[in-house]
């Protein structure tokens, strides 16, 4: 991994790069969704400070579990003058995401679970199949891809 000296205050992209391990474009990505941010130079050339590496570190932490860029966002706006995030905030936030977390991988499980089924039936039935068709609570009394209104 390349060392940066400490009199530098600020990053090339393709310092941040190769330092935080994300892809230039990604980089450029996260820009654009309000992530990070960068100032241009005289030559419009992105620079970024050095905390950026550390945002770049929580952000794609956040994603390796599976957590939105949109909800990323949010947690980094939430921070105070848009600072780095700290080893408490990362408890903090990673705390309001568990909930999530345990959903998805509740989600998931049953998913695996049904899946099973399935291919041991391998019927797919679009009445039936909870693949298909999950948490189907007209199912009894309607068929088809569409809810329409009964006629009375």
């Amino acid at each position: 991994m390349p060392q940066i000296p400490e009199k530098v205050h600020e990053l090339t992209v393709g310092q941040l790069s190769a330092r935080s391990g994300a892809a230039v474009s990604a980089l450029h990505f996260y820009e654009a969704k309000g992530l990070i941010c960068s100032r241009r130079t005289s030559g419009n050339q992105r620079r970024y400070t050095r905390d950026t590496l550390r945002r770049v570190a929580f952000i794609r932490a956040a994603q390796r579990v599976g957590i939105p860029l949109a909800t990323i966002r949010e947690a980094l706006a939430e921070l105070p003058e848009e600072r780095t995030p700290t080893r408490e905030d990362w408890a903090r936030m990673s705390e309001k995401w568990r909930t999530e977390l345990d959903e998805r991988i509740r989600q998931l499980n049953r998913l695996r679970d049904h899946l099973t089924d399935c291919i041991g039936c391998g019927c797919l039935s679009m009445e039936n199949c909870v693949l298909s068709n999950p948490d189907d609570v007209f199912g009894e009394r309607l068929t088809g891809s569409r809810l329409l209104p009964e006629s009375r």
